[in-house]
């Protein structure tokens, strides 16, 4: 009897449901004796015991919904060894519920944080494999995180649309992508989407550099300028402070994101019209794209070969365009970045983009 438990934690995003099936299906048409046992709301229902068993029937239908069709929340690892409000020691009683349940391995779906409370798990002693979830495509490790380029997608379609309407009134416009830290998104939906300035959290920008950019476009007949902002973006001034420093700043930080303080910063230095877009979590929601649910397919399929195999303690990742297994303890803990002189950079510049700098 294999007993296999799956959990969704942080943001959702696309193609969650169809790794899960993935996984469902690979144990499911390999092994005649399989429990699943879903838990509700990530973390939180390994925590407190809320669970459902899972049928096979329960992942027909999924494979192109959006979400997740356990739930999710933010258990941020940080606080996952401080007791609860009641003095329930939180990692206890994860362990307590694995080893009630008797499972062979917990099957977690998640990013960055999700993957720190995962490798602890994994050091005290559980049987876990992880999939690599998020649109921010930052875990270290992968060359892709699912969920990614369908959030390209959403954003790219986002810019397309601002064009026509940047066009007609020639204005610049703002689209500000998801992305706190890390810029693939920003990056990968600017250069799709035809972006004019691309700004990243991985590059500190200068105002006065996106301003002369938008000047440099006029000057050759272009009506308007569109700018893709990751929330992340940081200007070179700010980007000097000490972490103390800046988080003083951001205590009386007038504005509702980065993107309106550089709308206001544009039209104060050059009198130019600006108008701001934020297509917020409609980046994360809605059906996977193709490839997504492609991809997530094929993680899940091979994190069940994994629990087949008695291969535990592994994120299943994406390397030079083929899946691999991971160690977590590799993966736990580190963030992958855009390197500002990868080529994928230096590309972009040659298309004419300006990244600020």
């Amino acid at each position: 009897m294999i007993r296999i438990g799956l959990l969704t934690s942080g943001g959702d995003c696309q193609a969650l449901n169809a790794a899960m099936r993935g996984v469902a299906k690979g144990l499911f048409n390999s092994h005649k004796d399989v429990e699943l046992f879903g838990f509700i709301d990530g973390y939180k229902g390994l925590i407190y015991g809320n669970y459902k068993m899972l049928q096979f029937s329960d992942f027909s239908g999924i494979l192109t919904k959006g979400g997740t069709i356990l739930g999710s929340s933010r258990m941020p690892f940080k606080n996952m060894r401080d007791p609860d409000e009641n003095g329930l020691d939180k990692v206890e009683a994860m362990k307590h519920n694995y080893y009630k349940l008797n499972l062979t391995c917990l099957v977690i779906l998640g990013g960055n944080g999700t993957h720190k409370t995962a490798n602890l798990l994994r050091e005290e002693g559980l049987n876990i494999v992880t999939l690599p979830k998020t649109i921010d495509n930052d875990l270290w490790g992968t060359d892709m995180t699912f969920g990614f380029q369908s959030a390209v997608d959403i954003a790219t379609q986002c810019i397309d649309q601002i064009h026509t309407t940047a066009a007609s009134h020639g204005r610049v416009f703002i689209v500000e992508v998801m992305g706190h830290k890390v810029g693939y998104l920003t990056l990968n939906a600017g250069i799709a989407g035809g972006a004019d300035i691309i700004l990243i959290p991985e590059i500190p920008y200068d105002i006065d550099k996106i301003i002369d950019a938008i000047k440099k476009r006029a000057e050759r007949g272009s009506r308007f300028t569109i700018l893709a902002v990751a929330e992340g973006a940081i200007s070179k001034d700010l980007a000097k402070l000490s972490k103390k420093e800046y988080k003083k700043y951001m205590q009386d930080y007038k504005y509702p994101s980065v993107s309106y303080e550089i709308a206001e910063q544009i039209t104060k230095k050059s009198g130019m019209e600006v108008r701001v877009t934020v297509p917020g979590h409609t980046q994360r929601g809605g059906s996977p794209d193709s490839y997504d649910r492609v991809f997530a397919s094929r993680l899940g399929a091979e994190a069940a070969r994994l629990i087949l195999e008695g291969e535990y303690g592994y994120m299943v990742g994406y390397r030079n365009r083929e899946v691999v297994k991971v160690p977590l303890e590799e993966v736990a803990g580190k963030l992958k970045m855009v390197d500002p002189e990868s080529t994928i950079i230096q590309e972009a510049k040659l298309l004419g983009i300006s990244f600020g700098d």
